[in-house]
């Protein structure tokens, strides 16, 4: 019975091995692209589409993210007004049919590939599988970088003030004799009763009369209560911060994915249909992480450089495609498992983006319920940002 169970365990495990090796094979299964190009066109012509890709879309994305990190000081563009409301709205929903049109169907299609063998790859569906852990992991970034940007926020607060709390009373020792709520015999205040100074001087009641008068205002409110909302959308915020990272890791890593694909492919036909597609798609990511940078008021150099990275990626990526084209095989098992798990995992964290951080943040405000006809704008845009991008994949 052992010596059947180590026979067993044995040819499962050579199975595996067998598996992963055909996964990781680098020959080509097909030549369908081949076949594709001598019908379309020669291959010189490619290069040079490259590089007018290169081109278009560098410029595309510096438009993009420039506009509302530029325009954030002009009435028209300000990152409080209602233009930006809704262009944001558009360009979020150009980022979720991005996940979920463009990147999810790619990485199942390339995990679903013939050319990979049939177990693990047809036996379960790995790109939802792995855009589902994507979202769920983005999900424990979003929270994680959340807390700790909070918690140093909270501290240096709390340090400010009873540096300043601290100040004050050693000034009023000489006016008066009485004590504070703190104080001990020696004239000095204990930190709990510091810290409690500070809570008091930190507890302010909201003015308004309803939900969205108390919007208008600028009187703060209790953490449990609306104004904590309000403190979340204010420019400069943690959830500001939190987002514009983690949305800015979404976009560049799948714009590495689209710019190798473009980059190594030798067929004009391909390439000429994705120049305009991508150029339109990298324009919108950029005005919405240009948005989410500009609410989050980073400082200039961190600004010049995620607006930098952004607008370099793709670019790059095709250029690096086209330099490796020659070596890199991308219709080999082990290009398309690469190729299927990076789409899947670049959907679900732009999927996630779109719909908790972009979408949900903003349509699910007290901005968007006391404003009907942001609504009705904001709405439109998102749709037709979603309606737009699907439709490029006709071409794309």
């Amino acid at each position: 019975m052992e010596f059947d169970s180590l026979i067993y365990a044995k040819h499962v495990a050579d199975a595996i091995l067998q598996s992963v090796s055909d996964s990781m094979a680098t020959k080509s299964c097909e030549d369908s692209e081949i076949s594709q190009l001598s019908q379309c066109g020669d291959e010189s012509g490619a290069v040079m589409l490259k590089l007018i890709a290169i081109v278009a879309i560098l410029l595309s994305g510096v438009a993009g993210i420039a506009l509302p990190l530029v325009g954030s000081n002009r009435q028209l563009l300000r990152t409080d007004g209602n233009l930006f409301f809704a262009a944001k709205a558009f360009a979020a929903g150009v980022i979720l049919a991005t996940g979920f049109v463009h990147m999810l169907p790619d990485g199942g299609a390339a995990l679903s590939n013939p050319c990979l063998p049939d177990a693990p790859w047809s036996k379960f569906p790995f790109s939802g599988f792995v855009a589902m852990m994507a979202s769920l992991f983005t999900l424990l970034a979003d929270f994680l970088g959340t807390q700790f940007y909070q918690r140093k926020q909270v501290e240096r607060k709390v340090s400010q003030e009873e540096e300043g709390l601290l100040a004050s009373n050693q000034i009023e020792e000489g006016d008066h004799d009485g004590k504070v709520f703190g104080e001990e015999e020696g004239g000095g205040m204990h930190i709990v009763g510091i810290h409690a100074h500070a809570a008091h001087h930190r507890h302010n009641h909201s003015h308004g009369k309803n939900a969205c008068d108390g919007h208008s205002l600028k009187g703060h409110s209790h953490g449990f209560g609306n104004g904590e909302e309000d403190e979340d959308h204010q420019p400069g915020s943690v959830r500001h911060v939190v987002v514009s990272q983690i949305l800015e890791l979404g976009i560049v890593s799948h714009s590495v994915i689209i710019g190798l694909s473009l980059g190594v492919s030798h067929n004009p036909c391909t390439i000429r249909p994705l120049i305009g597609a991508l150029s339109f798609h990298q324009f919108f990511e950029g005005f919405a992480l240009g948005g989410c940078i500009s609410q989050a008021q980073f400082k200039r150099l961190s600004t010049i450089l995620m607006a930098c990275f952004f607008a370099i990626t793709t670019p790059l990526g095709i250029g690096i495609g086209t330099g490796i084209a020659s070596l890199y095989n991308h219709n080999s098992p082990r290009a398309l498992v690469i190729e299927g798990m990076l789409d899947s995992i670049s959907a679900g964290i732009l999927v996630y983006m779109a719909l908790v951080d972009l979408i949900a943040a903003d349509f699910l405000s007290k901005r968007m319920s006391c404003n009907v006809r942001l609504q009705v704008v904001s709405y439109l845009a998102l749709f037709l940002g979603a309606g737009l991008m699907s439709s490029l994949a006709i071409w794309a």
